[in-house]
């Protein structure tokens, strides 16, 4: 019987590599670029929820993973939820394939995969969003001395898309196709739907969907479900534990 490894620590045994921008054009838009590009606000320019940005990523990174069926959860009690990845060839997009190696060294926790990768995801997230025109780096000055590059949204209409479809799907209620699912319930997962509203209604009924989405009570099938406890292990834990979550509207 082979005994296996977990780290539960949120402080990972190993570095973990930074991910390297790639072409845009080589590679199909994230479910972490998606989220980042929600999560950042054009009137400000600024990304909600900066300081637990990390946990939020890793989390879209993590479920894109699992949406691709390259990692699964599974319970290995008295450690509760554990990560594994799955196949032999890593990843092609190098935004998510760290996180994939790392989980390959052995099974651990999602709130340590979180923890080791997240934190190496805010730049080149963002840089890809730069590459697809979706979000435009701009330097200004402080004070008329200081140099200082500030985000504003771009002109490729992707932000009000995704806007458009996490509100109709939150609103409706409606079943959702799995990829979507699990955006909403990374926004809800972040703690910041309240800073996208009104775009986004806050609201008690869209509160309700949100959060059911967040636990994969979204449809019926093993994608759900692989997601749902991939997100739930890592994103829920780990906001709970830094008092994210706002209260209910």
């Amino acid at each position: 019987m082979t005994t296996q490894n977990v780290n539960d620590s949120n402080e990972p045994r190993d570095p973990v590599a930074a991910p390297t921008p790639a072409p845009t054009t080589t590679h199909p838009p994230t479910l972490a670029e998606d989220l980042l590009l929600l999560l950042f606000l054009p009137k400000s320019g600024t990304i909600a929820g900066e300081n637990t940005l990390f946990y939020a990523l890793g989390g879209a990174v993590l479920s894109e993973l699992a949406l691709a069926g390259r990692v699964e959860a599974t319970d290995a009690k008295p450690t509760g939820t554990v990560i594994r990845a799955v196949g032999d060839d890593a990843p092609a997009d190098p935004l998510i394939r760290p996180a994939w190696e790392y989980t390959t060294r052995e099974p651990r926790s999602a709130q340590a995969i979180i923890a080791a990768v997240g934190p190496n995801l805010r730049e080149p997230t963002i840089q890809r969003l730069v590459d697809r025109g979706d979000l435009v780096e701009r330097t200004a000055k402080t004070l008329g001395i200081f140099s200082t590059t500030e985000l504003a949204e771009g002109d490729t209409g992707r932000r009000a898309e995704l806007i458009s479809a996490v509100r109709d799907a939150l609103v409706g209620g409606g079943a959702t196709e799995p990829r979507l699912a699990a955006l909403c319930g990374l926004v809800f997962g972040s703690g910041m739907m309240p800073q996208l509203d009104p775009d986004i209604p806050w609201r008690s009924d869209t509160y309700r969907i949100a959060e059911a989405h967040l636990k994969g009570d979204w449809g019926a099938g093993a994608a759900a479900q692989a997601v749902a406890n991939t997100i739930a292990a890592g994103v829920i834990n780990s906001l709970l534990a830094a008092g994210v979550f706002p209260a209910r509207p």
